[in-house]
C-alpha cells in the first residue's frame, strides 16, 4: 500500500508536472523524497511567492498544474501573493502548505495561523489532506485547478498524514476527466449567424479563454473569414501572430483603442475574461456577441448573445456557417498600429524604453519566449514586443504584480528548454526577485533579464506628475548590474546605447548563460505616452 506522499507524487507526475518548486519546511521532506524516488526534480527557490509564480507559469504554458510548496506559518503567509497571481491570472496551480499534526495544531500557537482561512479568498478550493481520502482529494484538486477558469487549489498537509498508508478507492476513476465536446445545433446558432451576416465592420476582442481551449487557430480562422481586426488582452498576445495583417494590438482601455472599436458595427468577444479589463464602465453601445467556454458572472460586458461551448468546436462551427465578410479589417488594424506607434514615439535624450524594445525584438530570435513585469515599462513592452504564438508572452495582468518577470521566465524555461527566454523588468520589479538569479544559475535554467533602469518607480512618478504632486519617495535602481549579476554567478553588463544593447543581447545568446542586462533608459516620455494610450 502506498503512503500519502507517494500517492501525491504519483498524481503530480501523472498530471504532467515532473517537478516540485518552493521553499520547504520540515513536514515537506517526505514528499520531496517520494518525488526524488520518481525522478521528479525539486527546485529550491529563495522566496515562496517566486516559487508559486514559477509553478503558475508552468501551468499556464502546459495546462498541467504547477506544484509549489512552503513551510507552515511564515512560508504559507509569504506565498499568498503567488496564490493571488494564479487566482486573478487564471493559472492552474497546486499549493502545498505544511501544517502541524492534529494534536500539536490544537494546542500550539507558535507559527500557527489558519492557513485555509488565509487562502480561502484566493483559491478555487482548499482542504486538509487526510490519508483516508487523499486519492479523492487529489482528483478533485486536479480537476478544479484546470477547469475553466483555471486557478489555484491549496492543500494543508499535517505531518501526521504524510507517511500513513493511503486508503484505496474501490473503483478508482481517472485522475483527469475524459471530456467530449459535441457540436452545437446549427439552428440554435441562427440568431448569431444572422447578426454576423448583417455586420459590415465586425471586430474581435480576444482574451484568456482562447488559451484555455487551445483555440488560437480557430480565432485566426474566424478573423480571416470575417475580415475582422483583432484586439487581444496582454495575456493573449500571440494568439493571433503579431505580424498577421488583421492583428491590431492589445486591449489597454485607452483612447486609440476606443477610436478603433467605435468604427465597428459589431463586437465579438472570444474568451474574454472581465479580470483582463480595466475596472471601468463598458464604453460602447455597439451590439456584442460573446463566445466563451464559461458563462460570464459579471455584467461588465453587456453581450446581446452569449454562446457557451468549447471554443475550438464553437469557433470552427461559427466560421464554417457564417458568410464571407468584408475587407475593412486589414486597413483598420494597420491604422491602429500606426496610431499606437506615433503615440509611443516621444522624444528622448537617451535610449528610450520603446527603442530598447525595438532593438530587443530585432536581435532575439522569432521563437523567443518573453515575460514582462508590472510597472511603467509594461505599457511599452506590451505594445512594442511582438509574439508570434500563444503563451509566448507571459505577464501578471489580472493581479498586476511586480516581481513576476524573473520567476515567470524560469517557469517558461522549464516548459521550453530549447527556446530563448527573456524577462523584461523595471529596476523595481527586478529587485523584488533578484535572488532568483541564483536559482537560475544553480538550476541551470538560463534566461536573459533586461532591466529597464530609470532609477525610479516610473509608474508612480507618472501618477505624481499627472496629479501635480512633486516627485517623492520613488528613487530606486542605479545599481551596478554587472557586479550584482556576477555575485550570483551570472553574466552581467550595463548599457545605455542601442549598439551596446545589441552587443549585449548577441553575447547573451552566444553564451547560453543567465545574463542580466541593465539598460539605462530615459523614461521622460512615459507621461505623454500614458496620456495618449490610456486613461489613468
Amino acid at each position: 500500500m502506498a503512503t500519502t506522499v507517494e500517492v501525491m507524487a504519483d498524481a503530480f507526475k501523472e498530471a504532467g508536472t515532473p517537478f516540485l518548486v518552493g521553499h520547504p519546511g520540515g513536514e515537506s521532506v517526505e514528499l520531496m523524497e517520494a518525488a526524488r524516488q520518481r525522478d521528479m526534480r525539486f527546485i529550491l527557490m529563495k522566496q515562496e511567492t517566486a516559487g508559486a509564480m514559477l509553478a503558475a507559469t508552468w501551468g499556464e504554458i502546459t495546462g498541467a498544474p504547477g506544484v509549489c510548496l512552503s513551510t507552515r506559518g511564515p512560508g504559507a503567509a509569504n506565498m499568498v501573493n503567488g496564490a493571488a497571481h494564479a487566482f486573478l491570472d487564471r493559472a492552474p496551480l497546486i499549493m502545498l502548505t505544511d501544517r502541524y499534526s492534529h494534536p500539536e495544531h490544537e494546542v500550539g500557537l507558535r507559527q500557527r495561523i489558519d492557513q485555509l482561512a488565509v487562502y480561502a479568498p484566493l483559491v478555487k478550493w482548499g482542504t486538509t489532506i487526510d490519508a483516508r481520502t487523499v486519492r479523492q482529494q487529489l482528483r478533485r484538486a486536479m480537476r478544479t485547478a484546470v477547469a475553466p477558469a483555471p486557478g489555484p487549489v491549496q492543500f494543508d498537509i499535517p505531518q501526521s498524514e504524510t507517511t500513513k498508508e493511503a486508503t484505496e478507492l474501490r473503483a478508482e476513476p481517472t485522475l483527469m476527466p475524459n471530456v467530449l465536446y459535441p457540436q452545437a445545433d446549427s439552428a440554435a446558432l441562427r440568431p448569431v449567424l444572422d447578426r454576423l451576416k448583417a455586420a459590415r465592420r465586425p471586430i474581435l476582442l480576444a482574451g484568456l479563454g482562447v488559451l484555455w481551449d487551445r483555440a488560437s487557430e480557430g480565432l485566426v480562422n474566424l478573423a480571416e473569414r470575417l475580415g475582422a481586426p483583432v484586439l487581444v488582452t496582454s495575456k493573449c498576445k500571440g494568439a493571433i501572430p503579431e505580424d498577421h495583417p488583421l492583428r491590431a494590438g492589445c486591449i489597454i482601455g485607452g483612447l486609440i483603442e476606443r477610436k478603433l472599436v467605435m468604427e465597428s458595427d459589431l463586437i465579438i468577444t472570444v474568451g474574454l475574461d472581465a479580470v483582463e479589463l480595466q475596472p471601468k464602465a463598458w464604453p460602447y453601445a455597439i451590439p456584442v456577441i460573446a463566445l466563451s467556454s464559461t458563462p460570464s458572472l459579471d455584467a461588465l460586458v453587456p453581450s446581446q448573445f452569449e454562446i457557451i461551448g468549447n471554443l475550438n468546436v464553437l469557433l470552427a462551427q461559427v466560421a464554417a456557417l457564417c458568410g464571407q465578410g468584408g475587407n475593412w479589417g486589414e486597413k483598420a488594424a494597420a491604422a491602429f498600429r500606426t496610431d499606437v506607434t506615433n503615440a509611443l514615439n516621444t522624444p528622448s535624450t537617451g535610449l528610450s524604453p520603446q527603442r530598447a524594445m525595438e532593438v530587443a525584438r530585432s536581435i532575439l530570435p522569432r521563437e523567443t519566449i518573453a515575460t514582462c513585469d508590472a510597472g511603467a515599462s509594461r505599457l511599452l513592452v506590451v505594445q512594442k514586443w511582438q509574439s508570434y504564438g500563444p503563451r509566448e508572452f507571459l505577464t501578471s495582468n489580472g493581479l498586476g504584480s511586480m516581481g513576476y518577470a524573473v520567476p515567470g521566465a524560469l517557469g517558461a524555461r522549464l516548459a521550453h528548454p530549447d527556446r530563448p527566454v527573456v524577462a523584461f523588468t523595471g529596476d523595481g520589479g527586478f529587485l523584488m526577485a533578484v535572488a532568483e538569479i541564483q536559482t537560475s544559475v544553480r538550476e541551470n535554467l538560463p534566461i536573459i533579464v533586461v532591466v529597464l533602469d530609470d532609477q525610479q518607480i516610473g509608474l508612480i512618478r507618472v501618477k505624481q506628475e499627472i496629479k501635480g504632486i512633486p516627485r517623492h519617495g520613488i528613487g530606486i535602481g542605479g545599481c551596478d548590474w554587472e557586479k550584482l549579476a556576477q555575485g550570483f554567478g551570472a553574466d552581467g553588463v550595463t548599457v545605455d546605447t542601442e549598439n551596446g544593447l545589441q552587443d549585449a543581447l548577441n553575447a547573451a545568446l552566444r553564451s547560453g548563460k543567465t545574463t542580466v542586462i541593465g539598460v539605462r533608459i530615459d523614461g521622460s516620455g512615459y507621461v505623454e505616452q500614458f496620456n495618449a494610450l490610456r486613461e489613468l
